[in-house]
């Protein structure tokens, strides 16, 4: 099986139990899914299968449906749009009789269905011509290979079904073996090399595992970097703190990965899903030395997850890894695989637990003087205030500082009139939820901490009052001069 994430198998009833338990034996690290109402004793229960399955396979977890081709393939018809990215699935009857691929085939999904096959002891259903023909997915090397230029496979496939010959220079025994119409003088050429080049015309490039699967042919590599596994580093936001605002993907990293660098606040937010991994925690302002600490572990060959709230990219881990990684430049870094998923800002929480006030132009500015000069800050308050823009204010307050709300204020009060409102909201999506409006002139140090996200409404800015006695924020869409 090609691809490295273990398969999620999922079944509609508890007939299908004992197929998906056989199933799930095969892969470490597979999970039975089961629909809640109608099977027990699954690894994950799920409510609705068509959200489960669309939660899935964006996240490039494979897909092993018991059940029906037709319902998997309703479900999922529209999120197909890249052959190159898309992950493996099949469909397997409830009796595990039949065996069919559906999608992945450049993600191993015909390897995929013959191992299944396999253990039921029947045939996979395969109907790639160039598979049935050659007895070979030239386009889903074995493990141990690594396709250097897929973009080709197509032409060269299509040469080949057309009766064009082949020759082979390197080893590959998996090629040898096949059907393929091998001929010393062949037109087309698969070469198996560890030699980093651009392709020729008419050629398959094969590098063996021991050099990274994505490595650019540019790349020179050091002697030292060769043989290492390649680590993974993610740098995740896991949105305010409710677990229902966690990304399918940020889970889907979480339930890959082998270590977690964060903050222990931040860690602890995910609950049952650090389970099992290797904590490493940190105070939440040693920011550069969590990422030097992350990108050395990842180096390792391990997968690194670098747990923020909120949004990674909003004044978060992430600026920290790249700065850092800028800064140090460390040979050893350069052949990490870094990933980035994005999560639900504070400012978006906050802005959905009391309407929408940041329904028209809208800008951010932390009041932390830390990394920047409070000039610099007093001047951007200045500049988005005579802008009119809607402003949310990240880190208001700390133990060290308290009047830079004051200043804030004082700022704000020459371009807007005193009853703007201003929306506080505290621990948002998490225990002890607070949010609460009031006027730009009733704004106190003392109403904010740094765990209170402030939005100031522009001169547009609207109350509005529902029948339940509810409060709504909102900024018209139309901006009226």
């Amino acid at each position: 099986m090609k691809t490295r994430v273990a398969p999620a198998i999922l079944i509609l009833s508890q007939n299908s139990l004992i197929v998906g338990r056989k199933i799930t034996s095969i892969f470490p690290g597979a999970k039975l899914y089961g629909l809640a109402s109608r099977t027990s004793d699954v690894d994950v229960s799920f409510q609705n299968f068509g959200d489960t399955v669309r939660e899935l396979f964006p996240a490039g977890t494979p897909l092993i449906g018991i059940c029906a081709a037709g319902i998997l393939i309703r479900t999922l018809a529209p999120l197909i749009t890249d052959k190159g990215q898309e992950p493996p699935v099949l469909a397997v009857a409830e009796d595990g009789s039949a065996v069919v691929p559906l999608l992945g085939g450049l993600s191993g999904v015909n390897d995929l269905a013959r191992q299944i096959a396999e253990a039921l002891n029947v045939k996979a259903a395969i109907t790639t011509t160039g598979d049935l023909r050659f007895h070979t997915a030239l386009l889903s090397p074995p493990a141990g290979y690594h396709l250097a230029n897929p973009e080709d496979g197509k032409k060269f496939i299509a040469d080949l079904l057309a009766g064009a010959k082949v020759k082979l220079e390197g080893k590959a025994p998996w090629l040898i073996e096949s059907k393929l119409p091998i001929d010393p003088n062949g037109e087309l050429t698969i070469q198996i090399t560890e030699n980093l080049g651009t392709p020729q015309p008419n050629c398959l490039v094969y590098y063996p595992q021991k050099i990274p699967a994505d490595i650019s042919p540019q790349n020179i590599l050091s002697s030292e970097t060769i043989d290492q596994p390649r680590g993974k580093l993610a740098i995740i936001g896991t949105g305010p703190g409710a677990l229902k605002w966690m990304s399918p993907e940020v889970k889907e990293i979480l339930h890959a990965a082998s270590d977690l660098v964060g903050y222990k606040t931040y860690i602890n937010l995910i609950g049952a899903l650090a389970d099992g991994k290797n904590r490493h925690e940190s105070d939440n302002r040693e920011e550069e030395a969590r990422a030097k600490f992350a990108l050395d572990l990842a180096a390792q060959g391990k997968y690194v997850v670098v747990v923020s709230s909120g949004d990674p990219g909003i004044y978060a881990m992430a600026t920290a890894v790249f700065e850092v990684l800028d800064r140090y430049n460390k040979p050893e870094w350069q052949n990490i695989d870094i990933q980035v998923a994005p999560g639900i800002s504070a400012m978006q929480a906050t802005a959905a637990a009391i309407g929408a006030p940041l329904g028209h132009d809208f800008c951010a500015i932390s009041l932390s003087d830390i990394l920047k000069p409070w000039e610099i800050i007093t001047q951007r308050i200045a500049a988005a205030a005579q802008g009119d823009f809607v402003i949310a204010f990240y880190n208001p307050v700390s133990k060290e500082r308290t009047w830079q709300v004051s200043e804030a204020k004082s700022i704000l009060l020459r371009y807007r009139k005193p009853d703007t409102p201003v929306i506080l909201g505290r621990n948002i999506g998490r225990p002890r939820q607070v949010i609460k409006v009031i006027t730009l002139e009733q704004l106190e140090p003392n109403d904010a901490d740094m765990r209170t996200l402030i939005i100031v409404g522009s001169s547009q800015t609207r109350q509005v009052q529902t029948s339940d006695s509810n409060l709504w924020v909102y900024t018209p869409r139309r901006y009226q001069m």
